[in-house]
């Protein structure tokens, strides 16, 4: 009988539940549910649903049961800096906002007026987005002081999922690094920064690395789903578990986590916290092991993600990738990285009111607009590619693309054009996939990291793409 471990990843569009096990020295992957995600505007706000995310949680997991395949462990990965405050009864303060949600607005400014931006990178490493959980919680210190006060527990919110199973409230490192709070020396809260910005330091609980077990389901999970199973904490974060499974990461290679954001980097032992890295935007999240991912957010496919639901959906990403390349030669170009695109309220119109602003050529068609979004990206790749080596001093001959956004063919090669490096696209399931990766390797089926992506490539290989 086969042992199955089931990785729940939980992505801003969509999530899923993915049951891998060893077959032949090979990971073996099986989606067994799907569900759609997405924030809803609650009092002119955008939020997560909560209560809904959950259900659909144990929705999977009884589909796992319905299927005859109970897993061994399951872990929770979703996307970063997004938490919950909970009061002494374990109720949730206030509501859970979404990273795109406006309130942050103007919040950068009352934490420089406690610690100023350059101090406050040097210290954790963290690049300045507005949505990062540090200046969230300005946001409830200044707009919501009450909650602030309330509140026992912050927890990211796959910590609070797993709490949810397992009646154990435990906070994981890597998504943890995400909030701006936490030290790159003591991998920890940095509490000091935390008291000085006037947060509550006693909401902040120490930190556990991922393969630490949280529990087993509680008795009314159990009940509910028909089985019980052990809660393994995987990399929490999603672009750390991507990373785990990047298969060909090598120190001369760099990696890109594509999907609806592209997080581009390397993996380094220590954090760079220097001012022209702070200048460059790079961060220094938490990886596996205590590596750190020295990497730049770039807007990723949430582009091209809006543009086809703004078409209804009428074309798959690859007839979109098609068009596109049908508009190769289409000059104009967009700073993907741009506020107008975080989250506008039509992608397509923003697109072009960018171009018409900055004197490019308006696009009109689809396969323009999809030809827009494509060259910009790629274009955007290979400059952070120059970035990185002009701040590392080392030479990369190699991108390695993973997740979703490695099956858009047109895009790698783009990639690889721009960029003049050798291009490694796959796996798709990579987030999925790293999950399980830490799971197996906590129930010692690997011995090591290098073993674990070893076996990812032999599972899964990649496609490689020159450069024309």
């Amino acid at each position: 009988m086969a042992e199955y471990y089931l990785a729940v990843d939980i992505g801003a569009s969509s999530g899923r539940h993915i049951l891998g096990h060893l077959e032949n020295g090979r990971i073996e992957l099986e989606e067994v549910y799907r569900f759609e995600n997405g924030m809803d505007k609650k009092d002119g706000h955008l939020c997560w649903n909560i209560p809904r995310l959950f259900e659909e949680i144990k929705a999977g997991l009884k589909a796992c049961k319905a299927a005859g395949k109970v897993p061994k462990s399951m872990g929770i990965d979703t996307w970063a800096v997004d938490y919950v405050l909970l009061d002494g009864e374990n109720r949730i303060l206030g509501n859970t906002y979404g990273y795109r949600d406006g309130r942050t607005k103007g919040m950068d400014k009352e934490v420089y007026r406690i610690i100023p931006e350059d101090a406050l990178y040097a210290r954790t490493g963290i690049q300045k987005q507005i949505f990062n959980t540090i200046y969230q919680l300005m946001a409830v210190k200044q707009q919501e002081p009450e909650n602030m006060e309330k509140a026992e527990w912050l927890l990211m919110l796959p910590d609070y999922f797993h709490f949810l199973l397992t009646g154990n409230k435990m906070s994981e490192y890597t998504n943890a690094t995400s909030t701006q709070l936490v030290s790159p020396e003591t991998r920890q809260w940095d509490c000091e920064l935390i008291e000085r910005l006037g947060y509550k330091p006693s909401i902040f609980r120490p930190l556990h690395m991922p393969g630490t077990v949280v529990g087993p389901f509680s008795k009314e999970v159990e009940e509910e789903v028909g089985f019980s199973c052990e809660v393994v904490m995987p990399a929490t974060h999603d672009t750390a578990s991507a990373v785990i499974s990047v298969p060909t990461l090598t120190e001369d290679c760099l990696y890109i986590s594509s999907g609806t954001w592209s997080l581009m980097g390397i993996e380094n032992d220590r954090a760079i916290c220097t001012p022209e890295s702070r200048k460059r935007n790079f961060t220094n999240e938490g990886g596996y092991e205590y590596r750190f991912r020295y990497l730049k957010n770039i807007m990723g496919l949430w582009m091209i993600q809006s543009v086809r639901h703004e078409l209804e959906d009428k074309y798959s990403f690859a007839r979109l990738c098609e068009m596109a390349e049908k508009e190769s030669d289409f000059p104009s170009r967009v700073d993907v990285n741009d506020d107008a695109f975080l989250a506008p309220d039509n992608m397509t119109e923003a697109i072009k009111t960018y171009c018409k602003k900055h004197g490019w050529k308006e696009p009109e068609t689809v396969g323009q607009i999809a030809a827009v979004i494509y060259q910009s990206l790629a274009d955007s790749y290979a400059e952070t590619v120059r970035e990185i080596e002009s701040l590392t001093g080392r030479h990369f001959e190699a991108v390695n693309i993973v997740g979703g956004g490695s099956n858009a063919a047109y895009l790698n090669q783009l990639t690889a054009d721009k960029s003049g490096r050798t291009v490694y696209a796959g796996p798709g399931e990579a987030t999925a996939i790293g999950n399980l990766a830490v799971q197996m390797l906590k129930d010692n089926q690997f011995a090591g990291l290098a073993q674990v992506r070893a076996c990812i490539y032999e599972s899964f290989g990649v496609e490689k793409y020159d450069p024309s």
